[in-house]
């Protein structure tokens, strides 16, 4: 079995999951949310041996490097990426309902990679300015935090649809007893940009140093490059808001969701819609 086809199945998991957290959250039942959440786990595990497989199938064709350069195997990668966090936040804090509203991320990317026309599965040799040591360390730290503003903007989601609620129904009713306490997903959403802005700049200045190995400088205001640097600058105002100013609640929340939506430009929208060097395109 091929890597590709491993991933394709890693998708239907992923979406098994997805609908496991729905139903867990839907109807309360304990059972089904250890289910969902086996079902995560399990599909992690053979996330991470398609992965692995996938590297040793580059170097069998001849292509030898880390499954980390191109549109298919970056989506694959994120999706990786948000699992893991997403995991390690529900066993941490016991949170499972959060898989309701941080897997659709997961699924949505695998689904993509697998779906579209417009992304190829096949394993290709890098390009000359791809062929670098700061691939692995660039690709690393950017997509864990992508994934860790990914988690953020679900738990912001989260945190709007209670504190909207707590109004509505008594702590021991309807949708609140199985939301978690908006002060703890308003401290979810912190942690998980926090932990994400420091991984987007070390991604940031990787790629300095890379595109400096590559091209002879640090920066050449490629478009990419800009929008990373407007995500980071978006970013850098919530924690700095939240650190000097206390600053929490809906307007937060807000701003987790706007600059995830940054993310997903920085990502999608320059490597599709604008040429430059970083493009998938």
């Amino acid at each position: 079995m091929t890597s590709s086809m491993l991933f394709s199945i890693i998708t239907f998991i992923y979406f098994l999951s997805m609908f496991l957290y729905l139903c867990y959250f839907a109807f309360r039942s304990r059972v089904m949310g250890v289910v969902a959440s086996s079902v995560t786990i399990s599909g992690l595990v053979i996330h991470t041996t398609a992965f692995f497989l996938r590297w040793v199938e580059s170097y069998r064709i001849g292509a030898g490097h880390a499954p980390m350069s191109n549109m298919y195997e970056s989506l694959v990668f994120f999706a990786w990426c948000i699992v893991l966090i997403y995991l390690i936040l529900e066993i941490k804090y016991k949170a499972r309902t959060m898989g309701v509203f941080v897997t659709p991320f997961a699924f949505l990317s695998m689904a993509y990679a697998s779906l579209s026309p417009n992304v190829s599965d096949r394993i290709e040799p890098l390009i000359p300015a791809l062929q670098s040591n700061w691939l692995i360390g660039h690709v690393l730290t950017c997509f864990l935090g992508y994934a860790g503003f990914a988690v953020s903007c679900g738990v912001s989601v989260m945190y709007l649809i209670r504190i909207r609620t707590e109004g509505k129904y008594s702590s021991g009713s309807g949708f609140v007893s199985y939301l978690p306490n908006s002060k703890l997903l308003d401290d979810l959403s912190y942690k998980s940009i926090a932990m994400g802005f420091f991984m987007l700049t070390l991604g940031i200045v990787t790629g300095a140093a890379w595109a400096n190995s590559a091209w002879g400088t640090y920066w050449s205001w490629d478009p990419k490059e800009t929008w990373s640097l407007i995500t980071w600058f978006v970013y850098a105002a919530f924690l700095h808001a939240r650190v000097t100013r206390g600053w929490r609640g809906k307007g937060a929340a807000v701003l987790s969701i706007f600059g995830f939506i940054a993310v997903l430009f920085t990502y999608f929208g320059v490597s599709y819609l604008l040429s430059g060097l970083h493009s998938y395109a």
